[in-house]
């Protein structure tokens, strides 16, 4: 299981949201790449790196920021505004290893179906949950289709990796939404990247725990938790490694 760090950009900023209220931000540094040093100094290879900015303008508006991570050696795993085929092969164009379709993959299987021809395993779609229901546009949206409804449509569409987010736990420090997890590592052949809520380093051990059930729950998201210096990366790194 891949322990993934996450670093959230806005305004050039490291930041993070409550929820992903763009009102609710704490910055953490003024840097990103200096975060992201530091992850890669704890021993991580990949970085999950979200456009804040990007995801309510519904284009990247930091790239900047993260030409300098990919700089560091990092695989660099990017979501937030990716929502033409131009951007996507811009960012990959400069190094990123993976990129995270979300608004646009609720919108248009086609468009999604493309870019999965196209650049195969380096496209992953992100489902950001709400009470079950898809979010997008940064999460300003909800809309009336279901995650798993969504994620299986993705499966048929040959999308390798999907990365879960459970927003109401998202930022909270309450533990994952264990069962929704559970629920989408059920509902494809896709690789699943959990996310939303790990809070200490039981969420990572049950996570594990979880993979050994589910080979397909392929790694997680930890943002908030890191931050706040509740978990360290390195013991998350050794927990992971195992699973």
């Amino acid at each position: 299981m891949t322990i993934y760090p996450a670093i959230d950009i806005k305004g050039g900023r490291c930041v993070r949201l409550l929820q992903g209220r763009a009102a609710d931000e704490t910055v953490y540094a003024e840097n990103p790449a200096d975060v992201a040093a530091e992850f890669r100094a704890a021993g991580s290879a990949w970085v999950h790196v979200v456009d804040l900015d990007g995801a309510f303008a519904g284009e990247p508006k930091n790239l900047a920021a993260v030409q300098a991570i990919v700089a560091l050696g990092m695989k660099v795993q990017l979501g937030g505004g990716l929502r033409t085929r131009a951007t996507v092969e811009r960012v990959l164009g400069f190094g990123v290893s993976r990129v995270v379709i979300g608004t646009r993959a609720a919108e248009s299987e086609a468009f999604v179906g493309e870019l999965v021809q196209a650049f195969g395993e380096k496209v992953a779609v992100g489902i950001d949950a709400k009470n079950g229901k898809v979010a997008v546009k940064g999460w300003v949206d909800t809309t009336g289709t279901g995650a798993l409804v969504l994620a299986r449509q993705m499966d048929a569409l040959g999308v390798q990796t999907l990365i879960h987010t459970d927003i109401g736990t998202d930022g909270m420090l309450t533990g994952p939404n264990f069962p929704a997890q559970e629920a989408m590592l059920g509902a494809g052949k896709f690789k699943v990247i959990a996310s939303g809520g790990v809070s200490r380093r039981e969420d990572v051990i049950k996570l594990a725990e979880l993979a050994r059930r589910y080979v397909n729950l392929e790694g997680v998201i930890v943002g908030k938790a890191l931050y706040e210096k509740r978990v360290t990366l390195p013991d998350l790194l050794t927990l992971a490694s195992g699973a």
